[in-house]
C-alpha cells in the first residue's frame, strides 16, 4: 500500500495560544500542548494541524507573519517546538503547520525594507503600483471591514496589494526570489519534522486578482510539491481553496500538485441539507465534486477557525441556512457567513449534533475536528468578528475552565463563563466521567472510523432511497464495503434501499439499539430514529467476482 497516510487519518486543528497554558501567563504554549498529547492520542487523533505560531502582531489571528523561522515568544521557543514534535512522534501523531506565504505582516523586515528603498531587492518582493485599478466588490474578502485591496504607503510613495487586511501586504509570488524564500521556509520546518503544510489563501497565491496582466502561477504548486517530496517523501500539501467546482482540478493537477483540499463545497451543502432536512441537497453536493487523482483526498469539516462561509450557494440558499442556524444579524458576518460553533447552531440538540458528526466521519474523505468540538463547545457572540468561535479550550470546571491560572483579563481569548456552554457545564473532565457524554461518543466514532478505511480510501456511490429525508451512500475498497444511512429529519422513518451484490450485513455504529439486520443483503426496511444514523459493514457475496456493479436500484 502506498504511504498515503492522510487517507485514513483523523485531523484535529488547534491554535496553540488558546489550547492550554503551562506557565500561568494566560496564553497557551507548546509546553502545555505537549502535556496534552496523551489526551489527543486517547481521543484517536493522528494528525494535528497547528494554526500559525510565528511571531506576529496578531492583526489577523497570527496570519500576519513577522518571522517565518521562529516561534512567537509568548508560545515558547524553538526548543519547545522540537520537544513537542518528538513527543508527538512518539505517540504516532503527525503535525502539519500553516504555510502563510500569500502575504506577510506589514511589520516583516522584508516589507519594511521594501517601503524604505525602491532599489532594494525586497521592493520587488511585494506588488506595487502608482495608479491602482478600481477594486471590484467580489475582490473584497472582508465586506464591512475592508474597502479596497490597495493601500497607499507614504514612505514608498506607491500603493501595495493586500487581498486581506491592509496590515497584510501580498507577496509577489511571480518573483523567483520570493519563490526561493518559500522553499527555504518549507525546508526549515520539514527538517524539524513536520508532515506537511496547509497552504493558506491558495487561490490568491497562484492567481492574484486585481493586478493588470496578472500572472498565472499554477505551475508553482507543482514546484512546491517537487521540493516537498525531495525533502520528505510522505509529506503533504493541503490547499485552502474555496473555489467553484471547475477550478478545483487546478489544485490537484495530475496528482503532482496538492494531495489534499478543504471540501468547502460539501461543507456548505451539508448545512443546507440539515436546514432543509432533505437528502437531495447532500447528494447534489457530492455529485458536483469533480473527479480527483487517486493520490488526492478531500478534507471534510463541519466547522473551523473562521466563519462558516456560504458563498458557494445562492442568496436564497444562504438565507435558508441563516433562518435555520443564524437568524440574528449578530450571528452573521461578511454577508455570507456564520460566526457560530455547531452546537448552538443546532440548538444544543444532541441527536442533531451526533448526526452532523456521523456525516462528517462517514462521507468520502478525511475528517477534521477543531479543538473543543469533541466536547460540544459553544461560542461567545459578544466578541468581535470571528473571535466568537476562538474562545479558549475548556478542560475542567476549575478557574478559567482549567485553561490557565492567570486572571481572566490576561487570557489570550476569553473563556465562556455563563449559560449552557459555560465551562462549569461543558468541559473535558466532567465528560470523561460520563460514559454517555459527547467526548466518549467522539472516541467511539473515531475508533470505528479508523477501522473503516473504506470511507477514506474507497470508491463511493450514492444509494437511492424512497425517502427524501434519508441519505445513504456506500464506500467500496479492496473487496470490502461500508454503507452509511442517515435520517436528516426530525421524524422516525423506514429507509428502503436494495443492495444486491452484498450480504453478511451488520451494524458497525448507530444512534440507537436497532434490531440486527438479517444479513442476507435485504435492505428494504431499515428503521431509523429521528436524526438517526447507521453504519453497516457489508461483504460481497462469494459468488461475485471483480468490482461491484451498480449497487443502487
Amino acid at each position: 500500500m502506498r504511504n498515503w497516510w492522510y487517507k485514513n487519518a483523523i485531523f484535529y486543528s488547534l491554535d496553540v495560544e488558546t489550547f492550554i497554558d503551562s506557565d500561568g501567563d494566560g496564553i497557551g504554549d507548546f509546553q502545555g500542548l505537549t502535556s496534552r498529547l496523551d489526551y489527543l492520542s486517547a481521543l484517536g487523533i493522528t494528525c494535528l494541524w497547528l494554526l500559525p505560531f510565528y511571531p506576529s502582531p496578531n492583526r489577523d489571528n497570527g496570519y500576519d507573519v513577522m518571522d517565518y523561522y521562529n516561534i512567537d515568544s509568548r508560545l515558547g521557543t524553538l526548543g519547545d517546538f522540537v520537544e513537542f514534535m518528538h513527543q508527538a512522534g512518539e505517540r504516532g501523531i503527525r503535525v502539519m503547520i500553516d504555510l502563510v506565504v500569500n502575504h506577510t505582516s506589514n511589520l516583516h523586515p522584508w516589507f519594511q525594507a521594501a517601503r524604505s528603498d525602491k532599489n532594494s531587492k525586497y521592493h520587488d518582493y511585494y506588488v506595487w503600483v502608482e495608479n491602482p485599478p478600481e477594486t471590484q466588490p467580489e475582490q473584497i474578502n472582508f465586506p464591512g471591514e475592508q474597502e479596497s485591496i490597495w493601500e497607499y504607503d507614504e514612505k514608498a510613495g506607491a500603493y501595495y496589494l493586500h487581498h486581506f487586511y491592509k496590515e497584510q501586504p501580498d507577496l509577489n509570488i511571480a518573483n523567483p526570489e520570493v519563490q526561493e524564500e518559500i522553499r527555504k521556509i518549507m525546508g526549515f520546518w520539514l527538517q524539524l519534522g513536520v508532515s506537511g503544510f496547509r497552504i493558506d489563501a491558495a487561490p490568491f497565491l497562484i492567481n492574484p486578482v486585481g493586478i493588470p496582466e496578472s500572472p498565472n502561477l499554477e505551475s508553482f504548486l507543482r514546484e512546491m510539491r517537487e521540493f516537498l517530496i525531495s525533502r520528505r517523501g510522505d509529506a503533504v500539501l493541503l490547499a485552502e481553496a474555496n473555489v467553484p467546482p471547475e477550478k478545483i482540478p487546478v489544485y490537484f493537477g495530475n496528482g503532482d500538485r496538492c494531495q489534499m483540499l478543504f471540501n468547502f463545497l460539501l461543507n456548505q451543502h451539508i448545512f443546507l441539507a440539515l436546514a432543509r432536512q432533505d437528502s437531495q441537497t447532500l447528494r447534489e453536493g457530492l455529485k458536483i465534486l469533480p473527479d480527483i487523482p487517486q493520490i488526492g483526498q478531500w478534507l471534510n469539516f463541519v466547522r473551523h477557525h473562521d466563519e462558516l462561509t456560504l458563498d458557494g450557494l445562492s442568496k436564497s440558499e444562504q438565507e435558508e441556512i441563516f433562518q435555520a442556524f443564524a437568524p440574528e444579524k449578530n450571528m452573521q458576518i461578511f454577508g455570507h457567513g456564520i460566526r457560530r460553533r455547531l452546537p448552538p447552531m443546532l440548538g444544543g440538540d444532541r441527536r442533531r449534533i451526533e448526526l452532523a458528526y456521523s456525516l462528517l466521519f462517514s462521507l468520502p474523505g478525511t475528517p477534521l475536528l477543531r479543538y473543543g468540538e469533541e466536547i460540544g463547545m459553544g461560542d461567545d457572540l459578544s466578541l468581535p468578528g470571528r473571535d466568537s468561535v476562538r474562545t479558549v479550550m475548556q478542560w475542567s470546571n476549575a478557574h478559567n475552565g482549567g485553561f490557565s491560572t492567570a486572571s481572566p483579563d490576561a487570557l489570550a481569548q476569553p473563556v465562556i463563563k455563563e449559560g449552557e456552554y459555560g465551562y462549569q457545564r461543558v468541559n473535558v473532565a466532567t465528560q470523561q466521567r460520563d460514559r454517555d457524554s459527547l467526548i466518549n461518543w467522539m472516541e467511539r466514532v473515531i475508533g470505528i472510523r479508523k477501522q473503516c478505511p473504506q470511507f477514506g480510501w474507497g470508491k463511493w456511490q450514492i444509494l437511492e432511497t424512497d425517502s427524501e429525508c434519508v441519505f445513504a451512500h456506500c464506500c467500496d475498497w479492496e473487496g470490502k464495503a461500508a454503507i452509511a444511512v442517515h435520517n436528516l429529519s426530525d421524524k422516525p422513518c423506514i429507509a428502503r434501499l436494495q443492495v444486491q451484490e452484498y450480504k453478511y450485513l451488520f451494524d458497525l455504529f448507530s444512534d440507537s439499539e436497532y434490531e440486527p439486520l438479517n444479513g442476507d443483503g435485504d435492505l428494504s426496511s431499515i428503521p431509523l430514529e429521528a436524526y438517526g444514523y447507521r453504519w453497516l459493514q457489508v461483504k460481497r457475496s462469494p459468488q461475485t467476482n471483480g468490482p461491484a456493479k451498480a449497487i443502487a436500484t
